[in-house]
């Protein structure tokens, strides 16, 4: 058998991600034939939240900004009302385990466990509680953005990550406040990454309610539910939207836009907050 050689590819493999990256032996062919080469592929761990001690829950993501993903998670369902609610989140030594403690709403935790649905991500999710909650919300807010700020953003957006770049395996999302501020988030599961950096963005005490979400995946009803939860009234993607989609977010005040890519941008819903 021939000896595996590295790709040129994956010769400059940046250390800092090693860690969530595994290195494996793949056939290799191109119209020059074919060759054995080391490839590094996106490693997913199982992840496991503790809310106040207890085991509640267990996802596969990848261990990178494990505090921020809880704290997202309990917010879009409304465990928890706002990080006001957080006394102390700890993160084990080997990443895999999230503890929080926090004040929490008893009735929102209930119905987490109550009913569960599959959603339609890449990455199997559960959600539990946003339905109810989401029976009465309503997006009413008049920040508006303009179009061709938000295609610049979606070009910068684009840019791949690092990670990106040696995996092609993990999706973003980014918030872009009214102010400026950005955050950022990778994962393998796009609602986990909308999670994390609405996770961030909160942790950070920051007014998420005038910002614009951008995400990598399609914009499918369980996206919108997120936006809806947090008050965020634009989102945005280069990918396509499904009508339930469309229709949640119609229903519920959110500026919904798919295949923003170069200079065009589809707007589905609530077009009033586009300025062009």
């Amino acid at each position: 058998m021939t000896k595996p050689m590295r790709s040129e590819n994956f010769s400059l493999f940046p250390s800092d991600l090693k860690h969530f990256c595994k290195e494996v032996i793949i056939e290799k062919f191109d119209e020059n034939g074919i060759e054995l080469i080391e490839d590094d592929v996106i490693k997913e761990e199982r992840i496991e939240f503790f809310l106040n001690g207890e085991k509640f829950l267990s996802v596969m993501s990848i261990a990178q900004d494990q505090d921020a993903h809880i704290v997202g998670f309990l917010l879009s369902e409304a465990v928890i009302q706002s990080f006001d609610d957080v006394d102390n989140v700890n993160i084990s030594e080997d990443g895999l385990k999230v503890n929080i403690v926090a004040k929490i709403s008893q009735e929102g935790y209930a119905n987490l466990f109550k009913e569960k649905t599959l959603t339609s991500g890449c990455c199997v999710g559960v959600t539990g509680n946003a339905d109810k909650s989401f029976e009465c919300a309503f997006v009413n807010t008049k920040y508006s953005v303009n179009a061709n700020d938000i295609l610049n953003n979606m070009r910068s957006f684009n840019q791949p990550s690092n990670l990106f770049e040696y995996t092609g395996c993990v999706h973003k999302a980014e918030l872009v406040l009214e102010d400026g501020t950005i955050f950022t988030s990778e994962d393998i599961g796009r609602h986990n990454a909308i999670d994390k950096v609405v996770g961030l963005a909160c942790m950070a005490k920051k007014d998420i309610k005038k910002s614009v979400l951008y995400a990598s995946g399609r914009l499918s009803m369980e996206m919108v539910v997120k936006c809806v939860m947090h008050k965020i009234p634009i989102v945005v993607s280069k990918a396509a939207v499904t009508f339930q989609g469309i229709k949640a977010a119609n229903e519920h005040g959110i500026t919904l836009i798919g295949f923003a890519r170069n200079k065009k941008m589809n707007i589905y819903t609530h077009s009033g907050r586009i300025d062009v």
